[in-house]
């Protein structure tokens, strides 16, 4: 499945929060977003879920525009683990992951042992399996993150989107969630704040003030010039002796 953003703008109050941004993911890569505070990722993961309408531009499914899509299709295709996602009900989290069956079910098609089996798969994927009758709240960060992501594969989608899926996590529980999205084998954007973290993309996009500021894989477009203009940060490059990786130290002006 494609998914494509063609000049995608939004104002909110008067103020643009996506200008101009065109975009393609293709099947099967991990595209991370990154960019500085309140450059425009969240904004653009909701317009591409198709939970807000562009004020300017389209994104198409498949060729098709998005806009002429019906909700229930759009959510069988594509699923958002969103920044906020939290639930202070009284669930456990095998119900809570039931959720992402949602839309699937009708009148004419109601919970069924395929349901199930969805269900089960999705627990099994994220290693939660043994948590499933565990009440949510009992549950530490690091495993609601991997519930709300279990929810969004129990929707069976093509396209998973993630925003700041490492946010308030350690560092073990950031780096078992990066490598659960890499093994995942769907197409999935990703926002990240980590720059190292984000080096593990495909192809990165690189938003400021709602523009797209450059797009490609991150060894070629982070460069010094880039993280200085947008990021207005010094940089330095090391090599990893463990494995020959690149990573990247951050120093003020």
């Amino acid at each position: 499945m494609t998914l494509e953003a063609i000049d995608l703008g939004f104002r909110l109050r008067g103020r643009d929060l996506l200008d101009g941004v065109s975009l393609a993911l293709a099947p099967g890569e991990v595209l991370g977003l990154v960019g500085p505070n309140g450059s425009g990722k969240s904004t653009l993961l909701r317009l591409i879920a198709g939970l807000t309408r562009p004020a300017r531009g389209c994104v198409r499914l498949d060729g098709a525009p998005m806009a002429t899509m019906p909700q229930r299709q759009i959510a069988r295709r594509i699923a958002l683990v969103a920044q906020s996602a939290e639930t202070s009900d009284r669930i456990t989290v095998r119900d809570a992951v039931a959720l992402g069956r949602t839309p699937w079910l009708d009148a004419l098609r109601p919970w069924s042992a395929e349901d199930d089996a969805h269900v089960a798969r999705a627990l099994r994927r994220v290693d939660l399996a043994h948590l499933a009758h565990r009440d949510w709240s009992t549950l530490s960060g690091g495993e609601r993150q991997r519930a709300h992501i279990a929810r969004a594969l129990a929707q069976d989608p093509q396209i998973l989107l993630l925003d700041e899926p490492t946010n308030h996590l350690d560092i073990r529980h950031q780096l078992s969630i990066l490598s659960l999205v890499g093994d995942l084998g769907l197409s999935v954007v990703v926002a990240l704040h980590d720059l190292n973290q984000a080096m593990r993309c495909d192809r990165l996009a690189v938003l400021q003030g709602g523009r797209l500021q450059a797009l490609g894989p991150p060894d070629e477009i982070l460069d010094a010039a880039l993280l200085a203009r947008v990021f207005g940060v010094r940089a330095t490059t090391l090599i990893d002796p463990e494995d020959g990786s690149r990573v990247m130290r951050f120093l003020p002006f």
